[in-house]
């Protein structure tokens, strides 16, 4: 079962030669919209604090000079001389620590990456849904002017006509009356058309005032696969999803952490040092100083990170249980348009426009009332309407559906 979207227009600017397509404009988004830009720095953010996790602490060194005195018990002058000395102190992590802290940086990572994926795909979304109800504020726009001006037409008509009796001049006023209320829809859909407008040209990167042109485009909307096979694809793929799975791993690993700070760092001190008097003196050693865990065992620390755990853990529970909610919603919105589309046929708004054009001339021959007339025209107006309106809400259910999914709808 099939149903094809309305042939509907795609505006771009008129300064190229030929008009953009639905997948060009949002190439286009994809590469000019400045926001990418922070999303790309959040990447590179994140990879500068992987570089620095891994990062080893730069050695101290510490060098001194004095003069070397002895003295006896009587506390004469036995010899005195230059002394020196060179310390080089280095701490090295307890092992594991440094990995587990690259772990943690290289989550924040994936995190970055993922929320630049995420947003592209909005972002990808967000021009789709505006071009969509830009073309059909267009195509509303094009059948109120149509009924509009044919209702102005008619009444300009009738009121040249001076009718004799109240019944013609009471009907020439409801034309007339019925060509205002028809142009007011009409200037409606314009402000809707234009509001459409400005907003994919910022998207674009142009001017709010930037004019465009049209491309025709059609857009064929099929049915949902099955429930099951839409949430197994959520599960693997869903943004929020993947974003919750990373956040449980990178506190699973600070936990880890934390439990590994609870023994000390080593710090290890080769030394050299070198007095000179009537003998020379040297010395050379090492030294190895390790701060002993007797009070602090990093308990609260640990305790913290493993709370911070189980939110991530719980966090992930209810994310997993609206995604559910979300693609079961979402995926009966899709079905029932889909399906009230395809009780249609395929030429319905195009022999509602023609009856509407045949009413206006047996109407102005005198074959046909005015209740029929303007019913007639009335019905082909609300039919526009209630088309695009169900096909706006197949695009855009459908597109929620992709944004759960994380992968696109055949």
């Amino acid at each position: 079962m099939k149903t094809t979207f309305l042939s509907l227009c795609l505006l771009t600017s008129s300064a190229f030669a030929e008009p953009f397509s639905v997948n060009s404009l949002v190439q286009k988004a994809l590469a000019t919209h400045p926001e990418l830009r922070f999303y790309e720095a959040q990447v590179d953010v994140a990879s500068a604090g992987k570089t620095k996790a891994g990062e080893i602490k730069n050695p101290d060194l510490m060098t001194g000079v004095g003069n070397w005195r002895v003295r006896d018990l009587a506390t004469n002058n036995v010899t005195d001389g230059p002394t020196w000395a060179v310390q080089l102190t280095q701490t090295f992590e307890w092992p594991g620590r440094l990995s587990l802290r690259k772990a943690i940086a290289q989550k924040d990572i994936e995190l970055a990456q993922l929320g630049l994926e995420q947003f592209r795909a909005a972002l990808a979304a967000k021009v789709r849904t505006i071009s969509w109800k830009m073309l059909a504020a267009q195509e509303k726009t094009k059948a109120a002017d149509e009924v509009a001006k044919r209702f102005q037409s008619l009444a300009e008509v009738l009121l040249q006509r001076d009718p004799a009796g109240a019944a013609p001049r009471l009907e020439a006023r409801i034309i007339q009356a019925s060509a205002l209320t028809l142009g007011a829809e009409a200037t409606l859909a314009r402000n809707e058309l234009a509001s459409a407008r400005f907003e994919l040209n910022q998207l674009l990167g142009e001017k709010a005032e930037h004019p465009l042109e049209l491309q025709m485009e059609n857009l064929t909307l099929n049915p949902p696969p099955a429930l099951e096979s839409l949430l197994v694809q959520a599960r693997k793929k869903n943004f929020d999803l993947r974003a919750r799975i990373l956040d449980v791993q990178q506190q699973g690993y600070a936990v880890k952490l934390a439990e590994n700070e609870r023994w000390p760092s080593i710090t290890v001190q080769p030394y050299i040092q070198r007095q000179q008097n009537e003998t020379r003196e040297t010395q050379v050693g090492i030294g190895v100083s390790i701060p002993l865990p007797l009070w602090n065992r990093n308990k609260g620390t640990i305790d913290a990170a493993k709370a911070k755990e189980v939110q991530a853990e719980v966090m992930l529970t209810a994310q997993m249980r609206q995604l559910e909610r979300d693609v079961a919603a979402q995926a009966s919105h899709y079905k029932i348009h889909v399906e009230e589309l395809a009780k249609w046929p395929a030429d319905t708004l195009a022999s509602f426009r023609k009856a509407a054009g045949e009413a206006d001339e047996h109407y102005r021959l005198g074959a046909l009332p005015l209740s029929t007339y303007t019913e007639l025209q009335r019905q082909y107006i609300d039919s526009v309407k209630a088309v695009l309106e169900s096909q706006l809400g197949a695009v855009d259910a459908r597109l929620q559906l992709e944004q759960l999914t994380g992968a696109k709808l055949q």
